[in-house]
């Protein structure tokens, strides 16, 4: 099953790749590959173009399943990283950061 879904992700990885690709030729050159298949209106390109919103519904959906940075450990890595950097106002245990004038509410 692993395999399966393993196969599937690079599919709609491919096709997302190649939707970027279609979008930044279409920006900087106002040409876009559905052109060699007879333009935005031919039943290929339309084809391509919907595997393509599908791809990136899939990936959308499956992602945080699949990313080794946004999955469980990815997760892990995130709260160590929090609890290493305090945010202002929280102590350091080096003299963290105090607002102005906290010492004046005697």
């Amino acid at each position: 099953m692993h395999e399966k879904k393993s196969g599937l992700h690079m599919v709609t990885f491919l096709l997302l790749i190649i939707g970027g690709l279609n979008w930044l030729l279409l920006g900087l050159f106002n040409w876009e590959v559905g052109a060699i298949f007879g333009g935005p209106s031919a039943m290929i390109s339309r084809i391509i173009y919907v595997l393509v919103g599908l791809s990136a519904i899939y990936e959308l959906a499956s992602h945080k399943n699949t990313c080794k940075d946004c999955g469980k450990s990815g997760e892990k890595m995130s709260s160590s990283h929090q609890s290493s950097h305090p945010t202002p106002g929280e102590s350091s245990g080096e003299g963290g950061m105090e607002h102005k004038g906290d010492s004046d509410h005697s």
